[in-house]
């Protein structure tokens, strides 16, 4: 079976956007958590406008040639204006998951009422590859139902002091494992299972 994951940018004090993130607004004064993408020299076989270093292109491509279908949250929907009608990943179709109005949608994205529908759709189409997670409240609301198996921190070292946290409050603890960490330039990777 597909494995659920997410592997998001977050700062050193756990926000994976800046204050004032929103529509048209992106990560409000968070910019800096990818700078890591472009400040390289090796192109992602992936996402060829990506030039990261070599430690985070091996990292970045590994887990973006598992992903067969995202899961996004509304916030980060709107926040990333929509995804210019597409999904995150280039090859992969999106999930958003959003009790509001349904915006308008394209072939590419389908709207699901909770995570678990969501999750469920997405290993559907996903085949053999994996589901990716994108956004804090997607994240937590699939930890809550037990059905993340991995995420990956990459940790910018910047403390954006407020923002939108990388996760919201949970009913207990999760134990995780360290799978990796790997240091390369503007970010820390750290992968982690989910015990």
């Amino acid at each position: 079976m597909s494995k659920v994951f997410s592997a998001l940018a977050v700062s050193v004090d756990g926000y994976i956007t800046g204050r004032g993130a929103g529509p048209g607004q992106g990560l409000g004064d968070g910019g800096t958590l990818f700078d890591w993408y472009t400040d390289g020299d090796t192109v992602s076989r992936v996402f060829d406008f990506f030039k990261l270093s070599e430690p985070s292109a091996r990292v970045f491509d590994e887990l973006a040639g598992r992903v067969g279908a995202v899961v996004a949250g509304r916030n980060t929907y709107e926040d990333s204006e929509h995804f210019g009608g597409g999904s995150p990943h280039p090859n992969a179709p999106m999930f958003l998951v959003s009790n509001r109005p349904a915006p308008e949608l394209t072939e590419r994205q389908t709207l699901c009422g909770d995570v678990k529908e969501a999750i469920a759709a997405a290993r559907e189409v996903a085949g053999d590859k994996d589901v990716a997670l994108m956004g804090g409240g997607v994240l937590t609301s699939a930890l809550r139902a037990g059905l993340v198996d991995e995420f990956v921190l990459h940790q910018v070292p910047v403390l954006l002091g407020g923002g939108r946290p990388f996760f919201q409050e949970l009913p207990s603890h999760v134990r995780l494992t360290l799978v990796e960490a790997v240091a390369a330039p503007g970010v820390t990777h750290l992968h982690y299972a989910v015990a």
